[in-house]
């Protein structure tokens, strides 16, 4: 018996040290050498913090940008999805709810025209982006909310557009965070 629990013992403390000490003093020294020493990309205006770049935010303000909803309020501690089936009621009823307050804030506009991405909330709950087709469809509430020319709008939305990484590995999207501080710097200027 006595060999075999010296052995064991022995792998026990080495797979702490290697495991526990060298690969998190491993995760820590490249980190350090990230933007922002690897607390996250933040978003200053103003010399706060308006946000991070990689979390979605709730904007739920007629005068801004709405992002994609969360299953988990935005809370970057708490990542992750409902977990529920497309066919679950609940989960039926909340999207219903969102695509009626959606609609019930853009006249006119119907159900097969909003964009999934408005009305589901992503895997993680912290998507921070939203398709240039979402952006676009919000543009007339927004230039009639902050009496700007929805001409102005949709060039701010052709501007903060991101293309697919390489040209064609991903999709275009837009940073929600980011397009609605441009925004506010627009009716600062007028």
């Amino acid at each position: 018996m006595k060999q075999h629990i010296l052995p064991a013992i022995k792998l026990t403390f080495f797979s702490i040290l290697l495991l526990v000490v060298a690969y998190t003093g491993a995760i820590w020294g490249i980190a350090q050498a990230a933007t922002n020493r690897g607390k996250g990309e933040t978003i200053i205006v103003n010399g706060k913090i308006a946000g991070y770049d990689k979390v979605g935010q709730r904007f739920d303000k007629d005068h801004y940008f709405w992002g994609r909803p969360s299953a988990v309020s935005y809370n970057a501690a708490g990542s992750g999805g409902s977990n529920i089936g497309p066919s679950n009621p609940d989960y039926l009823s909340e999207v219903q709810a969102r695509v009626d307050t959606f609609q019930a804030h853009h006249a006119g506009v119907s159900l097969d025209k909003i964009p999934s991405e408005l009305v589901t909330a992503s895997a993680s709950g912290l998507d921070p982006h939203i398709s240039p087709e979402a952006a676009y469809l919000q543009a007339k509430r927004i230039a009639a909310r902050r009496g700007l020319n929805e001409a102005v709008i949709m060039q701010l939305i052709s501007q903060h557009t991101e293309k697919p990484f390489m040209g064609f590995l991903g999709t275009y999207k837009i940073n929600v965070l980011k397009l609605n501080i441009a925004l506010d710097e627009i009716n600062k200027q007028q």
